[in-house]
């Protein structure tokens, strides 16, 4: 499984837009994201990947862009 697209496909089906040439675009700052698509993104990851991420640890700042999603998914899968 390719995880970069695949949480890229997650994050286009939530924001409407193509983030593979903005990976490092935050997407909290930007307006694509707000607290409610940030649970349904941890929903569809942990469906998608496997992995937990309860909503309590979340820390924005560690998930503010596509790039950063993309290796917390990565160490996550790797646990």
């Amino acid at each position: 499984m390719d995880t970069k697209k695949e949480v890229l496909a997650i994050l286009e089906d939530l924001t409407g837009e193509d983030l593979s040439d903005r990976m490092d675009e935050n997407i909290f700052a930007n307006g694509l994201m707000d607290s409610m698509a940030s649970v349904q993104m941890l929903l569809n990851l942990q469906e998608k990947f496997g992995i937990d991420v309860p909503v309590s640890e979340f820390n924005r700042e560690e998930w503010d862009t596509p790039a950063k999603i993309v290796t917390k998914v990565e160490n996550l899968e790797n646990e």
